[in-house]
């Protein structure tokens, strides 16, 4: 799928899909935000939005560094609640984000 930070935007995504008789898989686009401008720009570029909590989050740091590791921490769990719903697997937006990614991964797999 295009990246999505609410979870239960795809979880509505596959159901719909599924009702229209698609059954291929749908893997989940994961992106983990690590700069403060991406909770403007990627809404407006990939058309995605980003929860408010997680919004509320972003403009409360301070810094880039800040950004990440909140970013990091939401996909952590973003990733554990997508596994624990039996998707068939992950994939990750690294661009920028390779770090956060390889972070990421240690912690959910």
């Amino acid at each position: 799928t295009q990246m999505f930070f609410d979870n239960e935007k795809y979880y509505a995504y596959v159901e719909r899909c599924r009702k229209a008789g698609i059954t291929v898989p749908i893997i989940p686009g994961i992106k983990p935000i690590v700069f403060k401008n991406q909770l403007n720009v990627l809404p407006k570029i990939f058309r995605s939005e980003i929860p408010e909590p997680l919004a509320a989050e972003l403009r409360g740091c301070e810094s880039d560094a800040q950004v990440k590791e909140v970013g990091i921490e939401w996909c952590i769990a973003q990733c554990r609640d997508l596994m624990a719903n039996g998707v068939p697997s992950l994939h990750f937006y690294t661009l920028m984000a390779s770090d956060s990614v390889r972070r990421i991964a240690q912690a959910i797999y």
